[in-house]
């Protein structure tokens, strides 16, 4: 303990100091009382009161001390128990404290280089590092713009913020939702001159867009979970969600067939191509329930070699259901896949050139085009940005 703390403890205690010296009195006017038993000494206790003040010093009998040292250490207790109990009132303040920021207000969340913050507006900005001189200061760095079309969103914000491209010391990557693919244009040179990868997304012309293949990103059985999952989430549609029955026999079929896929597929075939040329080999045969069709036997096949494979304990799940069951579950895969029948779709996931995986390495700017009119391709963005926030 350092001397200030012991100084301010000194003093803080000083006030219960004096009134336990002033109860030592109490304690010897009690003592002269006259009397044996409580009522008499009572009767006896307030006249002594006076003689024993008549001397200010305060009594040094043991008996009086011990009660000058119980009343000082009472009432120390009472006011630390109400202190700690008390509770918080902020005076003219009944309809609120809010109010406009000054410049003293932002200061201590803007690093002094200008490169080093977020661009907020004209004169405040937010420091990128998270370990601010004191930690009290440190902020996530969410930024929600509210505006109408045409207030300026993009230009005024998500620009600034681009083409300052950062400094040496906090190099950033971006990930730009791109409405008809302007801003890329406008600066995607910029970033370029400043030593950032380019990578284009584009929904709405296949032909100018680099390749993403979602399977790329699956190194274990949670990756293959987290994929199905990823799949189903985006392509149900904005309605209500169907039968849960469905939708999870539909899972059990995805998940056996992706990790198949996965374990046993050359790397250039693990695709969603691959995995609708299976959906479309599962031919059932409602009246003949011993019917196997190519998947079945390829299952089989690998059962015999691989026991435990996980693609196997899914498919042998799936196949619990009757042939009528197991054929509308086919219907509702193929449905939900039918996007992917597309030549032009099939070519675009064939592989992965968009590297997720590595956007945080190196200074990577990823431009994801999409219409604002036509939301056909939307759910395309919507795994690319599930699979980003998963990795």
């Amino acid at each position: 303990m350092s001397k200030k703390e012991i100084k301010r403890l000194v003093i803080l205690n000083i006030p219960y100091l004096i009134l336990g010296l002033l109860a030592t009195n109490l304690g010897e006017a009690w003592r002269l009382a006259e009397g044996t038993d409580i009522s008499a000494k009572l009767l006896a206790f307030f006249p002594t009161v006076g003689q024993a003040f008549t001397n200010p010093m305060p009594s040094c009998y043991p008996s009086d001390l011990l009660v000058g040292l119980f009343a000082g250490g009472c009432v120390r207790l009472a006011v630390y128990l109400k202190g700690k109990n008390a509770k918080k009132y902020r005076h003219n303040m009944e309809y609120g404290s809010a109010r406009w920021g000054t410049v003293k207000d932002i200061e201590p969340f803007v690093a002094p280089k200008f490169e080093d913050n977020i661009i907020l507006t004209k004169t405040e900005r937010l420091m990128l590092s998270n370990r601010p001189v004191n930690p009290k200061n440190a902020r996530n760095k969410n930024v929600l713009i509210v505006g109408g079309s045409g207030s300026g969103k993009t230009r005024f914000w998500i620009k600034p913020n681009l083409l300052q491209c950062n400094s040496k010391e906090y190099p950033t990557s971006f990930v730009v939702t791109d409405p008809k693919g302007q801003i890329v244009c406008e600066c995607g040179n910029a970033l370029l001159k400043h030593g950032y990868r380019i990578k284009i997304f584009n929904t709405i012309n296949f032909k100018k867009s680099m390749r993403y293949n979602p399977f790329a990103y699956v190194h274990s059985e949670k990756d293959i979970l987290k994929l199905v999952t990823t799949l189903m989430a985006n392509t149900k549609g904005d309605g209500k969600s169907g039968d849960e029955f469905w939708e999870k026999s539909e899972k059990l079929l995805y998940t056996a067939l992706i990790a198949y896929i996965h374990y046993e597929a050359p790397v250039e075939e693990q695709n969603f191509a691959t995995l609708l040329t299976f959906l479309n080999a599962m031919e059932v045969r409602e009246d003949d329930e011993e019917f196997q069709n190519p998947v079945d036997l390829m299952f089989e096949a690998l059962e015999r070699k691989k026991p435990d494979s996980f693609a196997v304990r899914q498919y042998r799940l799936f196949k619990l259901a009757a042939g009528k069951t197991a054929k509308s579950i086919l219907i509702s895969c193929g449905a939900r896949l039918a996007p992917f029948d597309i030549q032009e779709l099939r070519e675009i996931t064939a592989y992965d050139e968009l590297q997720l995986d590595t956007l945080g390495d190196r200074k990577t700017a990823l431009f994801l085009i999409m219409s604002d009119t036509d939301s056909t391709f939307n759910f395309l963005i919507s795994m690319v940005y599930t699979q980003l926030f998963n990795l």
